[in-house]
């Protein structure tokens, strides 16, 4: 039966719209955020570290990334090539190294006198304590005679004053109002200051330390335009104090420095015209 072309349905048409996404990156990125995330881990890590642990922690930490062996602490075997060194050479030290027969080390360097470190530190702590068992024997000396001055004479061991200083011990013989030691503004020694350095002078003989002799004055000044001043007059006072020494059997190769320090020094700082701070010191140096 034929078919009748007139009575057939439209044509459709069908139309598919097809989406393209954009071609792909790679992953080049993700590597590259991994090593950020990555290092800002071990940032903080390392902060917390820094901040939990003590320094000998730490110090074992870095020593178990880079440990230290002991090939690491000998010549290199060279002869100054590529900063090595000849393991026969006594003066001439690898990078990290020492000589042949390893005398001294990075760590425990010799000094100029042939001693490690180590020795030198021993050395110098029993300095220490010689020096210390010094100056011990020198103030229970002066000490020793305050008190003896004590017992024979009140007046006498007033005028006494033991002190610590970094050069060694220092005898302050002081004035006072009622016994001075020496006349108003003048350099003249008077009794009670003879009488002092005679018997001090007794003490020094006990020991062969060398003297520092200083000279102070109170802040009471000359009249206007006078030549003389405290200055003149503690130098000349010092000097005083030197002349007795020496009449007193004291060798003057022992008497390192005489000088004067006018007012610019008081004892008694509060009071700058106080009559203690007019005043002879006498360092037994120890340095």
């Amino acid at each position: 039966m034929a078919t009748d072309s007139s009575v057939q349905g439209p044509t459709i048409i069908k139309r598919k719209k097809v989406y393209k996404a954009d071609g792909h990156h790679g992953g080049a990125w993700k590597v590259a955020y991994a090593d950020f995330v990555t290092a800002m881990m071990a940032f903080f890590l390392l902060m917390w570290l820094l901040n939990a642990t003590t320094e000998e922690q730490r110090k074992g930490i870095a020593d178990y990334f880079n440990p230290t062996i002991p090939i690491s602490r000998i010549s290199g075997g060279g002869s100054d090539g590529l900063n090595g060194s000849s393991i026969f050479s006594e003066d001439t030290y690898a990078k990290m190294g020492t000589g042949a027969n390893r005398k001294e080390t990075v760590e425990n360097p010799a000094y100029g006198d042939g001693k490690t470190k180590d020795a030198q530190d021993q050395t110098e702590d029993v300095d220490t304590l010689a020096k210390q068992a010094e100056e011990k024997q020198i103030a229970d000396e002066l000490q020793g005679l305050k008190e003896s001055l004590s017992a024979e004479s009140r007046q006498l061991s007033e005028h006494l004053m033991i002190k610590m200083s970094p050069e060694g011990i220092v005898l302050e013989i002081t004035d006072s109002e009622s016994t001075p030691l020496f006349p108003l503004g003048r350099s003249e020694p008077s009794e009670t200051m003879v009488q002092l350095i005679d018997v001090v002078a007794e003490s020094f003989a006990e020991f062969d330390n060398d003297i520092k002799i200083v000279g102070h004055t109170d802040s009471h000044r000359y009249r206007n335009g006078a030549i003389y001043d405290n200055w003149n007059l503690s130098a000349d006072r010092a000097n005083a104090a030197r002349r007795l020494l020496s009449r007193a059997d004291i060798p003057s190769d022992r008497i390192r420095e005489v000088s004067g320090k006018a007012d610019t020094d008081p004892l008694v700082k509060d009071d700058p015209q106080a009559a203690q701070n007019r005043r002879i010191s006498i360092t037994i140096l120890t340095d």
